[in-house]
């Protein structure tokens, strides 16, 4: 940094202390008006471990590489690359800021160069992401032989024009899952020359494909397998993930074949302190139902965040919403313009949404230390080049652990020391990490959880593998899919032709099925519905139709690009909704009422008083209302509203306890209701501790004697059609999971219970009744339960 930009900042080092004193000068700035509760751990530096260049690497590419600075690999980007090299499908899964991606450029340059009609692919979740490493590539093969690799973005931005020169010249095609569904796969005639020659695919962040989204993206690179086999080519896959629980088996399940990790990291890193920050409870404010409510997260990372930039800390804060990074950015410097008036200009915010140019100027800004800090949603997770950042502040857990190392990942690249601080949100995931860390720091990293099996997502993805080329018996049967077809071919939209002149039986699409553009790769329920400008008549964007009612409703807040909307109208048979900007002042949540029935039991396991099982249910749901909050956490009021129902077919987690459990535990007929109702809700905030999952991907019901099990019952389900794996981890982690569910009730500050550890700001019932005692009691004789007996006989 030039040093006339360095006005009012303190000289900072980079030694292995520095994110210590870091963080004790921010606690004695940013603390101030509470105590929070923090815990801190120190994780220590490492040091490289580099190799010479493999002896396959040409000498045009070794040129090019050590005239950006690279003068030797690290270990595990020659393993990668040699493994790769020899055909091997491949995963490295290191830390953020390991050069994972010198592992694929490797072999694929050396393919592009030393074949002139080899092509590959590149895929990323975000377009952002495949444009970060398309200008990587592009500076690394500019003015040289490797130039003739042709690389070339195509995603939803590209032009018409452009796409035409994509087809036909580039070699290097970077793109994301939707546009290899919808735009190669479907039309891949016109895409034969890429397919043909298709040497490497190469599949970034990996971990990032879970759940439904992650089951759509394993079977459209089946799809993809299958079509380049069909043109005579079988590419290598090179995967790059976090790093992961079973990389190879979470690989392996995502593209359908073996998979070899390579999970020893060579790179060098600076130490790195990691605080856990819980805000204190507010003195003044009550949430709902008169319940105790934190200062907020937003509010205390945009103090922490203003602490350190006065440090000259170049940070990095990642919050989860749009609109909390412009709030973090705004309040960080509102608290500058009163403590360091000449560094407020230096924080900005940063989120999708933005021009793409004006989102590469603040990367460079940050990563040359103009800009000070940044305030930014995930868009900057995933791969984005930042380097040399001092700092990280998390407003409130991203939701799995391997979000938290990604974020963590971009503070203290190298040798030099760096600071990370996680605030906590009023939410009981993160109340429980804060007084258990070692769930966070000790822990490895989840599991991708992938079912492309699962027929609501296999069977839309049938219809689009036979539209692009018959299916065979041989591959409907190594997907399981028999019985998913035969209800496709039911509904008249598939149809078996027999053998004919040699040539095997297919299945073959009916002429009026085009299923393609109905499938939504990242998970949509139902029919889009459009969200429209009212006064200028601009479409703002979708939403899917089953998550209409509860975010869309006549009267909700809508946010788009740092703008708020209110709500004026939602027409579910028309498919729109029309909202207006304004700036309320607060915030909405719906309140829905559910039931729920169990259409069969999967598996089932009885622990004494206790029975678990996990079973396909149907969810009926209804939005009866909706509550204003104020930023703040205050509950303005309850607004009522009357929209139809709608009915989920999807797989749930249960547990039923006998009365004689509930005698042990003295919990009352009076208290029942309470405590399971309170059980549900901080189960559903623990869930996302062993599945991998946010909190908004699944729900809840509790009920005192429910009809089909007749007895008191919790069930936790999935929010997606069919299921996305979320409750079946449950199910094989109830023990872990509840006794982390009471731990977070029993650990609580509060007197009734609060968001912290058993209110739910979804509860259709307005988080009424609830009893955290009795919960906590209801919890411990349910653990003591499944800890003492085997599977076996019901007790009653």
């Amino acid at each position: 940094m030039n040093p006339a930009d360095r006005t009012g900042v303190r000289e900072r080092d980079t030694s292995d202390s520095y994110g210590r004193s870091l963080l004790n000068r921010v606690l004695t700035e940013a603390a101030a008006g509470g105590d929070p509760l923090t815990h801190v751990a120190e994780l220590p530096a490492q040091r490289a471990d580099t190799t010479a260049w493999p002896d396959w690497v040409p000498s045009e590419l070794v040129t090019a590489l050590d005239a950006q600075g690279i003068e030797l690999p690290w270990a595990h980007q020659t393993r990668t690359a040699d493994l790769a090299a020899t055909g091997n499908h491949v995963v490295v899964s290191t830390g953020t800021a390991s050069g994972k991606s010198l592992g694929y450029q490797l072999p694929v340059l050396t393919a592009l160069l030393d074949e002139p009609r080899a092509t590959a692919l590149y895929l990323s979740p975000t377009k952002a992401l495949g444009a970060d490493q398309l200008r990587a590539v592009g500076s690394l093969i500019h003015d040289n032989p490797l130039r003739e690799a042709h690389p070339a973005s195509y995603d939803g931005d590209t032009p018409a024009e452009v796409r035409q020169w994509v087809r036909a010249n580039a070699r290097w095609i970077f793109t994301n899952p939707d546009m290899l569904h919808v735009g190669i796969l479907r039309s891949h005639q016109r895409w034969a020359r890429v397919l043909r020659n298709l040497r490497y695919v190469v599949v970034d962040e990996c971990h990032a494909y879970r759940g439904v989204f992650g089951s759509h993206v394993a079977l459209v690179l089946r799809r993809l397998r299958r079509l380049a086999r069909f043109y005579g080519a079988d590419p290598v896959f090179i995967l790059c993930s976090a790093t992961s629980a079973d990389p190879a088996a979470a690989a392996s399940r995502l593209i359908g074949a073996q998979v070899v990790a390579v999970t020893e990291d060579g790179s060098p890193r600076g130490a790195r302190t990691v605080a856990l920050w819980e805000p204190p409870l507010s003195a003044s404010l009550t949430g709902e139902n008169g319940a105790p409510v934190r200062r907020t997260a937003t509010s205390e990372a945009a103090k922490i965040m203003a602490a350190l930039v006065a440090e000259g800390a170049r940070t990095l804060t990642f919050v989860r919403s749009r609109r909390g990074a412009e709030l973090i950015a705004l309040d960080t410097r509102r608290v500058l313009a009163e403590t360091a008036p000449e560094l407020q200009e230096r924080v900005a915010a940063y989120r999708a949404g933005y021009l793409a140019e004006d989102r590469r100027e603040l990367e460079q800004s940050l990563s040359q230390g103009t800009l000070l800090g940044a305030a930014s949603t995930n868009a900057l997770e995933l791969g984005v080049d930042i380097a040399g950042l001092d700092a990280v502040v998390i407003a409130g857990f991203p939701g799995t652990v391997a979000s938290f190392w990604q974020q963590a990942g971009r503070a203290g690249r190298r040798s030099q020391g760096s600071l990370v601080v996680l605030v906590a949100t009023d939410d009981p995931l993160d109340t429980y990490l804060v007084h258990h860390p070692e769930a966070l720091l000790d822990r490895p990293i989840e599991a991708t959880i992938t079912d492309p099996y699962n027929p609501y997502i296999l069977g839309p993805q049938l219809l689009c593998a036979a539209m692009e080329l018959p299916l065979t018996d041989e591959e409907v049967s190594e997907l399981r899919a028999d019985e998913v077809l035969a209800d496709l071919a039911e509904q008249g939209l598939i149809r078996r032709r027999p053998s004919i002149r040699g040539v095997g039986a297919r299945w073959h699409v009916t002429a009026h099925t085009h299923p393609h553009d109905d499938v939504d790769v990242r998970g949509g329920l139902g029919s889009p519905v459009a969200i429209v400008d009212a006064e200028t008549g601009r479409l703002l964007g979708t939403a899917d139709a089953g998550r209409a009612p509860a975010t869309l409703h006549t009267g909700a807040v809508y946010l788009h690009q740092g703008e708020t909307y209110l709500v004026d109208e939602l027409d579910l048979e028309g498919g729109v909704a029309f909202v207006n900007e304004v700036d309320p002042g607060f915030t909405t949540s719906s309140r829905q009422i559910t039931s729920i029935t169990v259409e069969g039991v999967i598996e089932e396991r009885v622990f004494g008083a206790v029975t678990a099982a996990s079973a396909q249910v149907a969810v009926t749901n209804q939005v009866v209302g909706y509550l204003r909050t104020l930023v703040t956490g205050e509950v303005l009021d309850q607004v009522e509203l009357d929209l139809p129902a709608h009915t989920l077919h999807t797989k749930a987690v249960l547990y039923t306890v006998t009365p004689r459990l509930l005698a042990a535990a003295n919990i009352s007929d009076e208290q029942l209701p309470g405590a399971l109702h309170a059980a549900e809700h901080a189960a559903i905030g623990m869930l996302p501790l062993v599945a991998g999952c946010d909190r908004w991907d699944i729900g809840g019901v509790s009920i005192a004697e429910h009809p089909d099990t007749g007895a008191p019952t919790v069930f936790v389900y999935d929010g997606q059609p069919g299921g996305a794996g979320f409750a079946e981890r449950g199910f094989a982690q109830l023990t872990d999971w509840l006794a982390a569910t009471a731990s977070v009730i029993g650990s609580c500050a509060c007197q009734d219970g609060c968001p912290s550890c058993v209110q739910s700001p979804k509860c259709g019932n307005g988080n009424n009744p609830l009893d955290k005692d009795a919960a906590e009691r209801l919890l411990a004789a349910v653990l003591s339960e499944l800890r003492t007996h085997r599977d076996g006989p019901a007790d009653t």
